[in-house]
């Protein structure tokens, strides 16, 4: 089962996370073979102010929700308390690879995390006819997987507004668009 995992930042946590990087990485280090895409989000607009973290994106499969939960709360950011949310779902990787089978590669062009929380009947299953620009797609669900919340994608676009258009406006209650980079070791 593929879950989608975002950790956001406690406003002022910057010099804790920093301190916990490599026990964060050598924590998810050990579920890399179920990583689907991760990394972090970011303040200001790619390349500016881009190296100050708002949160965590990690997408993976996990045997079942209780393993998903483990996995979110047991991170240890989380557990210092470098989070002040967590929003965890079900998700659909419609796309059927990795980030790194990206064709467009770990660098080059502004990233996207790009979250739509529905409303209503699902909306955006599939991904848009052109995703040469998508990293990652794919439908936020219930725990059982039955019912659509939403639509999450990690975008590759010139501009947050760009990345936007990825999602039918009128089909969520809201769309956060928030910088993104890939994630991991340089190494990986």
């Amino acid at each position: 089962m593929e879950f989608f995992c975002y950790h956001r930042d406690r406003p002022g946590s910057g010099a804790l996370r920093d301190e916990l990087l490599q026990e964060h990485w050598s924590y998810m280090d050990r579920f890399a073979q179920e990583m689907i895409a991760r990394g972090p989000t970011l303040a200001g607009e790619s390349g500016d102010a881009a190296d100050t973290a708002t949160g965590s994106v990690h997408i993976l499969d996990r045997e079942d929700a209780a393993a998903a939960r483990a996995f979110a709360f047991d991170e240890p950011g989380y557990q210092a308390g470098v989070y002040r949310d967590v929003l965890l779902r079900r998700w659909r990787n419609t796309l059927g690879r990795t980030m790194w089978d990206f064709p467009g590669g770990r660098t080059g062009g502004n990233r996207y995390l790009v979250i739509g929380l529905g409303t209503g009947n699902p909306a955006d299953i599939e991904p848009p006819v052109d995703k040469a620009e998508l990293i990652a797609y794919g439908s936020l669900l219930s725990d059982d997987g039955a019912t659509w919340l939403g639509t999450a994608a990690l975008v590759r676009a010139p501009d947050g507004d760009t990345a936007r258009a990825v999602l039918t406006a009128d089909r969520y209650a809201g769309i956060e668009v928030h910088n993104w980079q890939f994630g991991g070791r340089d190494d990986q």
